[in-house]
Protein backbone atom coordinates (compact mmCIF):
# COMPACT_ATOMS: atom_id res chain seq x y z
CA UNK A 1 0.00 0.00 0.00
CA UNK A 2 1.61 3.64 -1.42
CA UNK A 3 1.31 6.42 1.50
CA UNK A 4 2.63 9.11 -0.69
CA UNK A 5 4.18 12.34 0.66
CA UNK A 6 1.57 15.13 2.17
CA UNK A 7 1.68 18.60 0.48
CA UNK A 8 1.45 22.15 2.42
CA UNK A 9 2.47 20.51 5.79
CA UNK A 10 4.45 22.75 8.73
CA UNK A 11 8.13 21.55 7.91
CA UNK A 12 11.19 23.09 5.90
CA UNK A 13 10.64 21.69 2.45
CA UNK A 14 7.92 22.04 0.00
CA UNK A 15 5.59 24.53 -1.73
CA UNK A 16 1.73 24.95 -1.61
CA UNK A 17 -0.90 27.26 -3.14
CA UNK A 18 -3.47 28.45 -1.02
CA UNK A 19 -5.86 30.50 -2.90
CA UNK A 20 -8.22 30.37 -0.20
CA UNK A 21 -8.64 31.16 3.44
CA UNK A 22 -10.37 29.28 6.19
CA UNK A 23 -12.78 32.12 6.83
CA UNK A 24 -13.15 32.38 2.84
CA UNK A 25 -13.98 28.15 2.92
CA UNK A 26 -16.63 29.12 5.38
CA UNK A 27 -18.10 31.79 3.18
CA UNK A 28 -18.28 29.32 0.03
CA UNK A 29 -20.09 26.90 2.32
CA UNK A 30 -22.46 29.28 3.72
CA UNK A 31 -23.49 30.49 0.24
CA UNK A 32 -23.77 26.81 -0.95
CA UNK A 33 -26.12 25.79 1.55
CA UNK A 34 -28.58 28.93 1.01
CA UNK A 35 -28.45 28.23 -2.94
CA UNK A 36 -29.04 24.30 -2.00
CA UNK A 37 -32.06 25.51 0.21
CA UNK A 38 -33.45 28.29 -1.50
CA UNK A 39 -32.72 27.63 -5.36
CA UNK A 40 -32.22 23.61 -5.32
CA UNK A 41 -30.92 21.88 -7.76
CA UNK A 42 -32.37 19.69 -11.17
CA UNK A 43 -32.47 16.08 -10.65
CA UNK A 44 -33.53 13.99 -13.65
CA UNK A 45 -34.02 10.74 -12.47
CA UNK A 46 -37.84 9.37 -10.81
CA UNK A 47 -35.68 7.19 -8.26
CA UNK A 48 -33.18 9.75 -7.31
CA UNK A 49 -35.92 11.53 -6.75
CA UNK A 50 -37.49 9.84 -4.67
CA UNK A 51 -34.34 9.34 -2.21
CA UNK A 52 -34.15 12.48 -1.86
CA UNK A 53 -37.64 12.93 -0.66
CA UNK A 54 -36.89 9.80 1.95
CA UNK A 55 -33.42 11.88 2.78
CA UNK A 56 -35.73 14.78 3.61
CA UNK A 57 -35.97 17.49 1.08
CA UNK A 58 -38.12 19.29 -0.45
CA UNK A 59 -39.08 18.34 -3.80
CA UNK A 60 -40.81 19.71 -6.82
CA UNK A 61 -42.07 16.99 -8.99
CA UNK A 62 -43.44 19.07 -11.76
CA UNK A 63 -40.13 20.68 -12.05
CA UNK A 64 -38.30 18.09 -11.02
CA UNK A 65 -35.97 20.59 -8.70
CA UNK A 66 -34.16 19.39 -5.11
CA UNK A 67 -34.27 21.55 -2.31
CA UNK A 68 -31.69 20.36 0.59
CA UNK A 69 -32.13 21.63 3.83
CA UNK A 70 -28.33 22.40 6.09
CA UNK A 71 -29.14 19.63 8.35
CA UNK A 72 -29.44 17.53 5.09
CA UNK A 73 -26.13 17.96 3.24
CA UNK A 74 -23.96 18.93 6.85
CA UNK A 75 -25.19 14.92 7.34
CA UNK A 76 -23.78 13.54 4.31
CA UNK A 77 -20.69 15.71 4.65
CA UNK A 78 -19.91 13.83 7.97
CA UNK A 79 -20.90 10.48 6.69
CA UNK A 80 -18.30 10.32 4.02
CA UNK A 81 -15.27 8.76 4.83
CA UNK A 82 -12.00 10.97 4.73
CA UNK A 83 -9.92 8.45 3.92
CA UNK A 84 -10.49 6.63 0.76
CA UNK A 85 -8.70 3.46 -0.95
CA UNK A 86 -7.79 3.02 -4.11
CA UNK A 87 -7.67 -0.65 -4.61
CA UNK A 88 -5.15 -2.36 -7.66
CA UNK A 89 -5.46 -5.70 -8.93
CA UNK A 90 -2.13 -6.55 -6.06
CA UNK A 91 -1.81 -5.33 -2.42
CA UNK A 92 1.43 -3.52 -3.50
CA UNK A 93 -0.78 -1.10 -5.97
CA UNK A 94 -3.01 0.13 -3.38
CA UNK A 95 -3.51 3.70 -3.11
CA UNK A 96 -4.41 5.94 -0.34
CA UNK A 97 -6.09 9.52 -0.67
CA UNK A 98 -6.60 11.02 2.31
CA UNK A 99 -5.86 14.84 3.78
CA UNK A 100 -2.94 16.43 2.29
CA UNK A 101 -1.34 13.37 0.76
CA UNK A 102 -0.46 13.76 -2.98
CA UNK A 103 -0.87 11.44 -5.86
CA UNK A 104 -1.04 11.31 -9.44
CA UNK A 105 -3.18 9.87 -12.11
CA UNK A 106 -2.95 10.47 -16.01
CA UNK A 107 -5.38 12.77 -16.97
CA UNK A 108 -8.69 11.64 -19.63
CA UNK A 109 -10.09 11.14 -22.39
CA UNK A 110 -8.36 12.08 -25.19
CA UNK A 111 -10.38 11.75 -28.34
CA UNK A 112 -7.99 12.21 -30.92
CA UNK A 113 -4.71 10.29 -31.44
CA UNK A 114 -1.71 11.06 -33.26
CA UNK A 115 -0.91 7.16 -34.69
CA UNK A 116 3.04 6.95 -33.65
CA UNK A 117 3.67 4.45 -36.56
CA UNK A 118 1.46 6.16 -39.61
CA UNK A 119 1.59 9.36 -38.49
CA UNK A 120 -2.39 9.95 -38.74
CA UNK A 121 -4.42 12.21 -37.30
CA UNK A 122 -7.65 10.43 -36.29
CA UNK A 123 -9.96 8.96 -33.43
CA UNK A 124 -8.70 7.13 -30.98
CA UNK A 125 -9.57 2.82 -30.63
CA UNK A 126 -9.64 0.46 -28.61
CA UNK A 127 -5.74 -0.89 -29.56
CA UNK A 128 -5.22 2.45 -28.29
CA UNK A 129 -6.66 2.55 -24.85
CA UNK A 130 -4.79 -0.97 -24.48
CA UNK A 131 -1.41 0.84 -25.23
CA UNK A 132 -2.14 3.32 -22.74
CA UNK A 133 -3.42 1.49 -19.87
CA UNK A 134 0.68 -0.48 -20.17
CA UNK A 135 2.19 2.76 -20.53
CA UNK A 136 0.21 4.06 -17.40
CA UNK A 137 1.03 0.95 -15.71
CA UNK A 138 4.46 1.31 -16.26
CA UNK A 139 4.80 4.45 -15.15
CA UNK A 140 6.26 4.48 -11.19
CA UNK A 141 4.90 7.82 -10.18
CA UNK A 142 1.52 7.68 -12.07
CA UNK A 143 -0.13 5.14 -8.95
CA UNK A 144 -3.59 5.03 -10.67
CA UNK A 145 -4.61 4.93 -13.93
CA UNK A 146 -7.50 6.90 -15.57
CA UNK A 147 -8.89 5.64 -18.93
CA UNK A 148 -6.94 7.76 -21.33
CA UNK A 149 -8.46 6.90 -24.34
CA UNK A 150 -11.98 6.15 -26.20
CA UNK A 151 -12.53 3.11 -28.19
CA UNK A 152 -14.70 5.31 -31.10
CA UNK A 153 -14.48 1.94 -33.23
CA UNK A 154 -17.40 0.27 -30.68
CA UNK A 155 -20.70 0.85 -30.78
CA UNK A 156 -21.82 4.07 -28.26
CA UNK A 157 -23.75 2.04 -26.52
CA UNK A 158 -21.59 -0.20 -25.36
CA UNK A 159 -18.33 1.47 -25.66
CA UNK A 160 -17.90 1.84 -21.65
CA UNK A 161 -17.24 -1.51 -21.76
CA UNK A 162 -14.76 -1.81 -23.84
CA UNK A 163 -13.12 0.76 -22.53
CA UNK A 164 -13.18 -1.35 -18.90
CA UNK A 165 -11.95 -4.49 -20.79
CA UNK A 166 -9.25 -2.76 -22.64
CA UNK A 167 -7.83 -0.84 -19.52
CA UNK A 168 -8.55 -3.82 -16.71
CA UNK A 169 -6.76 -6.76 -18.67
CA UNK A 170 -3.61 -4.07 -19.32
CA UNK A 171 -2.99 -2.42 -16.01
CA UNK A 172 -3.04 -3.89 -12.47
CA UNK A 173 -3.28 -0.53 -10.79
CA UNK A 174 -6.72 1.30 -9.71
CA UNK A 175 -9.23 2.65 -12.40
CA UNK A 176 -10.72 5.81 -12.44
CA UNK A 177 -13.53 5.44 -15.53
CA UNK A 178 -16.94 7.12 -16.25
CA UNK A 179 -19.44 4.05 -16.88
CA UNK A 180 -21.62 6.67 -19.07
CA UNK A 181 -24.89 5.22 -17.88
CA UNK A 182 -26.47 2.84 -15.25
CA UNK A 183 -26.83 -0.17 -17.34
CA UNK A 184 -23.13 -0.20 -18.38
CA UNK A 185 -21.99 0.44 -14.84
CA UNK A 186 -23.59 -2.82 -13.64
CA UNK A 187 -21.82 -4.38 -16.41
CA UNK A 188 -18.36 -3.58 -15.35
CA UNK A 189 -19.08 -4.35 -11.71
CA UNK A 190 -19.84 -8.08 -13.29
CA UNK A 191 -16.45 -7.45 -15.06
CA UNK A 192 -14.61 -6.48 -11.67
CA UNK A 193 -16.43 -9.01 -9.86
CA UNK A 194 -15.42 -11.34 -12.36
CA UNK A 195 -11.55 -10.39 -12.57
CA UNK A 196 -11.22 -10.72 -8.38
CA UNK A 197 -13.89 -13.96 -7.63
CA UNK A 198 -16.47 -12.60 -6.80
CA UNK A 199 -19.16 -9.74 -5.54
CA UNK A 200 -18.42 -10.15 -1.79
CA UNK A 201 -14.59 -9.99 -2.14
CA UNK A 202 -14.99 -7.19 -4.25
CA UNK A 203 -16.88 -5.37 -1.35
CA UNK A 204 -13.78 -5.10 0.23
CA UNK A 205 -11.48 -4.39 -2.41
CA UNK A 206 -13.00 -2.42 -5.22
CA UNK A 207 -10.26 -2.02 -8.17
CA UNK A 208 -12.29 0.63 -9.86
CA UNK A 209 -13.94 3.60 -9.04
CA UNK A 210 -16.71 5.15 -11.54
CA UNK A 211 -16.47 9.04 -12.12
CA UNK A 212 -19.47 10.99 -13.29
CA UNK A 213 -20.07 14.65 -14.21
CA UNK A 214 -22.81 16.50 -12.86
CA UNK A 215 -24.06 19.37 -16.25
CA UNK A 216 -23.13 22.84 -14.65
CA UNK A 217 -25.44 25.26 -14.07
CA UNK A 218 -27.10 23.27 -11.25
CA UNK A 219 -28.76 20.24 -13.08
CA UNK A 220 -27.89 16.53 -12.02
CA UNK A 221 -28.84 14.15 -15.10
CA UNK A 222 -30.54 10.55 -15.12
CA UNK A 223 -27.04 9.24 -16.00
CA UNK A 224 -25.58 10.66 -13.52
CA UNK A 225 -27.91 9.65 -10.81
CA UNK A 226 -27.51 6.45 -12.13
CA UNK A 227 -23.93 6.00 -11.67
CA UNK A 228 -23.90 7.29 -8.12
CA UNK A 229 -26.88 5.08 -6.98
CA UNK A 230 -25.02 1.75 -8.67
CA UNK A 231 -21.96 2.99 -7.52
CA UNK A 232 -23.19 3.28 -3.88
CA UNK A 233 -24.94 -0.10 -3.71
CA UNK A 234 -22.55 -2.19 -5.50
CA UNK A 235 -20.07 -0.42 -3.04
CA UNK A 236 -17.43 0.74 -5.86
CA UNK A 237 -15.74 4.18 -5.19
CA UNK A 238 -17.39 7.42 -6.87
CA UNK A 239 -15.81 10.26 -8.12
CA UNK A 240 -17.68 13.01 -8.77
CA UNK A 241 -16.09 15.60 -11.33
CA UNK A 242 -17.24 19.34 -11.36
CA UNK A 243 -16.71 20.35 -14.85
CA UNK A 244 -18.28 24.02 -15.05
CA UNK A 245 -16.63 26.60 -17.15
CA UNK A 246 -16.05 30.16 -15.48
CA UNK A 247 -17.38 32.78 -17.83
CA UNK A 248 -19.80 30.09 -19.66
CA UNK A 249 -21.93 27.49 -18.00
CA UNK A 250 -20.44 29.25 -14.65
CA UNK A 251 -19.92 33.03 -12.91
CA UNK A 252 -16.70 34.39 -14.36
CA UNK A 253 -15.49 35.05 -10.96
CA UNK A 254 -13.97 32.03 -9.42
CA UNK A 255 -15.92 32.59 -5.82
CA UNK A 256 -19.17 32.36 -7.79
CA UNK A 257 -17.33 29.10 -10.21
CA UNK A 258 -16.82 27.41 -6.81
CA UNK A 259 -20.11 28.07 -4.95
CA UNK A 260 -22.12 26.76 -7.81
CA UNK A 261 -19.53 23.66 -8.23
CA UNK A 262 -19.56 23.40 -4.81
CA UNK A 263 -23.32 22.80 -5.12
CA UNK A 264 -23.50 20.38 -7.77
CA UNK A 265 -20.88 17.87 -5.60
CA UNK A 266 -22.81 18.23 -2.41
CA UNK A 267 -26.14 17.85 -4.13
CA UNK A 268 -24.73 14.64 -5.40
CA UNK A 269 -22.94 13.64 -1.88
CA UNK A 270 -26.48 13.79 -0.77
CA UNK A 271 -27.36 11.38 -3.36
CA UNK A 272 -24.55 8.95 -2.52
CA UNK A 273 -25.08 8.72 1.25
CA UNK A 274 -28.40 8.79 1.01
CA UNK A 275 -28.56 5.27 -0.86
CA UNK A 276 -25.69 4.20 1.17
CA UNK A 277 -24.08 5.99 3.98
CA UNK A 278 -20.37 5.49 4.33
CA UNK A 279 -19.99 5.00 0.58
CA UNK A 280 -16.31 5.90 -0.50
CA UNK A 281 -16.82 9.75 -1.91
CA UNK A 282 -14.17 11.71 -4.12
CA UNK A 283 -14.60 15.34 -4.26
CA UNK A 284 -13.66 16.00 -8.04
CA UNK A 285 -12.89 18.77 -10.38
CA UNK A 286 -11.99 19.32 -13.83
CA UNK A 287 -13.55 23.44 -14.07
CA UNK A 288 -11.54 25.71 -15.98
CA UNK A 289 -12.27 29.06 -17.15
CA UNK A 290 -13.87 29.56 -20.98
CA UNK A 291 -11.79 31.33 -23.34
CA UNK A 292 -14.43 34.02 -24.64
CA UNK A 293 -12.24 34.65 -27.97
CA UNK A 294 -11.87 31.29 -29.28
CA UNK A 295 -14.90 29.35 -26.92
CA UNK A 296 -12.72 26.43 -25.64
CA UNK A 297 -11.92 25.13 -22.21
CA UNK A 298 -8.54 26.69 -21.35
CA UNK A 299 -7.23 23.65 -19.11
CA UNK A 300 -4.02 24.71 -18.98
CA UNK A 301 -4.47 27.90 -18.34
CA UNK A 302 -2.95 29.50 -14.56
CA UNK A 303 -6.84 30.34 -13.39
CA UNK A 304 -7.27 26.36 -13.84
CA UNK A 305 -4.38 25.98 -11.25
CA UNK A 306 -5.77 28.72 -9.13
CA UNK A 307 -9.65 27.07 -9.28
CA UNK A 308 -7.74 23.63 -8.58
CA UNK A 309 -5.85 24.83 -5.50
CA UNK A 310 -9.34 26.48 -4.02
CA UNK A 311 -11.03 23.14 -4.79
CA UNK A 312 -8.47 21.34 -2.37
CA UNK A 313 -8.69 23.83 -0.40
CA UNK A 314 -12.28 23.21 -0.18
CA UNK A 315 -12.13 19.32 -0.07
CA UNK A 316 -9.53 19.27 3.00
CA UNK A 317 -12.44 21.73 4.88
CA UNK A 318 -14.60 19.16 4.40
CA UNK A 319 -12.50 16.14 5.39
CA UNK A 320 -13.09 14.84 1.81
CA UNK A 321 -10.30 13.22 -0.22
CA UNK A 322 -9.74 15.28 -3.52
CA UNK A 323 -9.33 14.30 -7.26
CA UNK A 324 -8.14 17.99 -9.45
CA UNK A 325 -6.65 18.87 -12.67
CA UNK A 326 -3.22 19.58 -13.01
CA UNK A 327 -3.59 21.76 -15.94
Amino acid sequence: MKRRFKAGKMRNSGFSLNTITEDECNEIHLSTLEVLKDVGVFVESEKALDIYADAGCNIDRKKKVVKIPHHVVEDAIESAPATYYACGRRPEDDVILEDNRVTFTNFGEGIMFVDPYTGEHRETRKADVEMAARIIDSLEHVETYERAMCSHDKPPESQALHNAEASLTNTTKHHWLGPVDGFQARKIVDMCAAIVGGKERLKERPLLSFVTCPISPLKLPEHHCDIIMEAAVNYMGLNVVGMAMSGGSGPVHLAGTIVMQNCELLSSLVLHQSTRKGAQFVYGSSTCPLDLRMATATVGSPETGMISAAVARLAKYYSLPCFVAGG
